[in-house]
């Protein structure tokens, strides 16, 4: 029987929406069943556009547009980050929250406008449940939001179009229209927010290292647009473009983001770094710990370039070798999250900087370093690096982040969480670093049975599964802090759900599998 992996996927995501639904109950969550069911009907209209060549951009190959997982991210997590504000009594996180949600909904049907816009024939039905979709979201706006928060989802929503024409422009073929959903939209929402705060200083509050990744991730945006609209007219490849790029992005960090991060954190930003680097010895041994790991990463990535200049000029890491990456973050990450997760939150924002800013040393070709890294890295590239970026490191490291980021701390009580809660932070490893490494060496070496439709097999799946409830054996174990309350069933079903959701979809598991666990266990 020949079954469709997107219908499958959509089935997948309609069972989260329907648990976040049945937990929450409120206007909101009504609203995000009506939000999946209208992305359902437009994604089918993506992905005619999307294969009769008929998009406005050129968005990634091989895959589907992945318009519904990526539509229901942000609405799902603002509602479950309410739920747990609201139950604590956090009246300024729940108004935050409900902002978030509301956007989402709106980044989502801005994107089905579009899809309805250019399709020809106009879809009547879908039109029609579109409308109706939005409508129901438009009311439940008008009656729970006020009008300064309306205000900031325009705002946002004014953000994502310009930010998506200059991305979708300037890199062809490295998104779906979900991807550049999600990554775009959540981009819009840090860089609004930003803007917000700075403006008012007043609303400054909480924990200062909360802010080291908005800051980075404006910064690492305006150095990204600035470099390659620059180059558009110029070449790249000489010692004087080199030159400026390196000068330009001291000039950016010295000059703009340090004094930026000043106002946030009350303290130059190089003294508070240094002061809460060496607080105390656990801090000291976790961070050479983690410079001997980023030594044994780069050591596996000059041996197999070292095989590949000795072999085939063709040689391609397999998925074996890839996934030692993986094992390699899992061992960075599970520390931290045991001994120090402040600590690991600001490396991890550090790594991203950094990871970023290679990139763009890479793809600009700037000297000395950018045809080095070119070839160091080619060797790595899957289906999923077709545009002209390489995206996967970077996605595996904001898939295995963005649950520390995320982790609700203003809206728990000591920073922990209770039952389920209490594995928001080990989302990512668990989705990422064990089940779908797990799943690949299993599936890929010892798989025979088929997921209808897909090139995943069941004993993959299912070897995944089980490798994440072993894996919250052990962190029952190793961390005192986490006390599941007899929530054991759910969250079986929780990683059961995630594992079919890779198994079927063909986006970047490494950002939707995070956080959907991530959504499920904070339920």
């Amino acid at each position: 029987m020949q079954v469709n992996p997107v219908l499958v996927e959509s089935v997948v995501i309609l069972a989260v929406v329907l648990c976040v639904h049945m937990a929450v109950w409120n206007q909101h969550s009504w609203c995000c069943v009506a939000l999946v069911i209208q992305a359902f009907y437009v994604q089918y209209k993506w992905d005619r556009l999307l294969k009769s060549g008929a998009a406005v951009f050129q968005f990634r190959l091989s895959a589907n547009s992945g318009i519904v997982p990526a539509s229901m991210v942000m609405p799902l997590l603002g509602l479950v980050l309410r739920e747990k504000c609201s139950a604590l009594g956090n009246v300024y996180f729940e108004r935050f929250s409900m902002v978030m949600t509301i956007t989402g909904m709106m980044l989502a049907l801005f994107l089905s406008l579009i899809a309805l816009g250019i399709t020809r024939p106009v879809p009547t039905n879908t039109c029609i449940i579109a409308g109706l979709a939005g409508s129901a979201i438009l009311y439940t706006t008008k009656q729970t939001l006020t009008v300064s928060e309306v205000i900031e989802v325009l705002e946002v929503l004014l953000i994502f179009v310009y930010l998506c024409l200059i991305v979708l422009y300037l890199l062809p073929r490295c998104f779906t229209p979900g991807e550049a959903l999600l990554i775009v939209g959540g981009i819009s929402f840090i860089l609004n927010q930003l803007i917000k705060r700075s403006l008012n200083m007043a609303e400054v509050k909480g924990d200062p290292v909360n802010y080291f990744l908005p800051v980075v991730v404006v910064g690492s945006l305006l150095l990204g647009v600035f470099f390659a609209l620059l180059f558009c007219f110029m070449e790249s490849e000489t010692w004087v473009s080199s030159l400026f790029f390196h000068m330009m992005t001291a000039v950016l960090v010295l000059g703009i983001l340090m004094p930026w991060l000043s106002l946030f954190i009350g303290r130059h930003p190089i003294m508070w770094l240094l002061d809460f680097l060496t607080l105390n010895d656990r801090r000291l041994c976790l961070l050479g710990y983690w410079v001997f790991l980023a030594v044994v990463a780069t050591c596996v990535v000059l041996h197999q370039n070292y095989q590949r200049q000795s072999g085939s000029k063709k040689h391609q890491a397999s998925t074996v070798v890839r996934k030692y990456f993986h094992l390699i973050v899992v061992a960075t990450y599970v520390p931290g999250l045991i001994y120090d997760r402040q600590l690991l939150h600001v490396a991890s924002v550090g790594c991203l900087a950094v990871f970023l800013l290679l990139e763009y040393v890479r793809y600009f070709r700037i000297l000395p370093f950018g045809q080095l890294l070119r070839q160091l890295l080619t060797l790595f590239l899957d289906e999923r690096d077709s545009g002209p970026l390489i995206l996967t490191h970077i996605y595996l490291l904001l898939g295995m982040s963005l649950p520390i980021w995320l982790f609700p701390g203003p809206c728990a009580p000591k920073g922990i969480l209770t039952g389920a809660g209490g594995l928001v932070p080990y989302a990512g490893v668990l989705a990422v670093g064990v089940g779908d490494t797990v799943a690949s060496v299993f599936g890929s070496t010892m798989g025979e049975i088929r997921w209808p439709g897909t090139k995943k097999t069941l004993e993959g799946t299912a070897t995944s599964v089980f490798a994440q409830i072993i894996a919250v054996a052990m962190f029952l174990i190793v961390d005192g802090s986490i006390n599941l309350n007899s929530t054991y069933s759910w969250i079986v079903g929780s990683i059961t759900l995630v594992a079919l959701l890779e198994a079927y979809t063909s986006q970047i598991d490494n950002l939707l599998l995070p956080l959907y666990l991530f959504i499920l266990l904070l339920l």
